[in-house]
């Protein structure tokens, strides 16, 4: 065989195999959440150091889930931060973004959302986020932790829209956490909505819910229920204890200006991650660690079983699906 025949021969061979290799598609975002920008002294550093990484990494786009900050003039120039990205960004309503006083509309409104529960497509796939607090009813008052009626209609027509693999953004988990102990973080409704996406996932398997991430907690948390991953994604910012377990962490003079911080236990670098989600079954979520400012929570007589969860890390994972 002359070698003319021969080369005739292995391109074709060739070129089949590489048109039989299945093309992924694959997502990269940054994330971050409970930054509570009123909360701490340095939310100008922590902002920037966020921004300034995603700058170099250039994700395909970043959101943060929930507790950012109130409309109040005197934080404009840290949402100023945020809106420096150059690329696409997305907010979840939390429950403190109503603090204040503020209304839940001016909070939407001053982050420019088209609504406080939306989806958008990208790089094929569906990104839904949801808005935890709705009303229970009209005696609910204070914090909610509830998807409503008018939203539960809207998400079962999103769902049944999609055409993509869907991912979900909430503040408040849709699982319940501490096996028990205390399920006071998670919606008050978070079964049936579990009850819906599963549901979804079996009459639609090509376009069917793969992730729900959330915030709210402060936690270190992901788990895999009936084929869906609910990944809490840790505050950037610190970790909530409470008036209970007071110990000033910075200086008398901070304390007296950011009166909240002697209730937590901060996290001396900000947390948050960039996450990839590829159509080949993964979900890999980049780590990030850092230390307690001051004394730990244990230190301080905070619960142990808590200790799971609460650590000022976001731990490195890749899940499948």
């Amino acid at each position: 065989m002359n070698n003319k025949l021969l080369f005739a021969i292995i391109i074709p061979v060739l070129m089949t195999s590489a048109s039989c290799q299945k093309k992924y598609d694959t997502i990269k975002f940054g994330i971050c959440s409970d930054v509570h920008l009123p909360t701490m002294h340095d939310s100008e550093y922590r902002m920037n150091t966020f921004i300034d990484s995603m700058k170099i990494a250039k994700p395909d786009f970043i959101i943060e889930l929930g507790d950012f900050g109130t409309p109040a003039p005197e934080y404009s120039g840290l949402f100023d931060i945020w809106k420096s990205f150059p690329g696409d960004k997305f907010h979840v309503i939390g429950n403190h973004e109503m603090d204040g006083g503020y209304s839940k509309e001016e909070a939407v409104q001053y982050r420019n959302m088209k609504n406080s529960y939306y989806s958008f497509d990208k790089n094929q796939f569906h990104f839904i986020v949801l808005d935890g607090n709705d009303p229970k009813d009209e005696n609910d008052k204070g914090y909610k932790q509830y998807i409503g009626a008018k939203q539960l209609t809207w998400l079962k027509e999103d769902l049944i829209n999609s055409k993509y693999p869907i991912v979900i953004f909430s503040h408040q988990g849709l699982t319940t956490y501490h096996g028990g102990e205390d399920d006071s973080y998670g919606l008050e409704n978070n079964e049936l909505i579990r009850e819906l996406l599963e549901s979804h996932n079996k009459i639609s398997p090509e376009a069917k819910v793969i992730a729900c991430f959330n915030g709210h907690t402060h936690f270190d948390f992901a788990e895999e229920v009936n084929d869906i991953w609910y990944i809490t994604i840790n505050s950037m910012s610190y970790q909530w204890m409470g008036e209970v377990y007071t110990h000033i962490r910075y200086s008398q003079e901070i304390d007296e200006k950011f009166r909240w911080i002697k209730y937590t236990a901060p996290h001396k670098e900000p947390l948050f991650t960039i996450v990839e989600i590829s159509s080949e079954g993964f979900i890999k979520i980049d780590g990030k660690k850092t230390e307690w400012v001051g004394p730990s929570p244990w230190e301080v007589g905070y619960p142990e079983f808590l200790k799971k969860y609460v650590r000022p890390e976001i731990s490195k994972r890749l899940l499948y699906f």
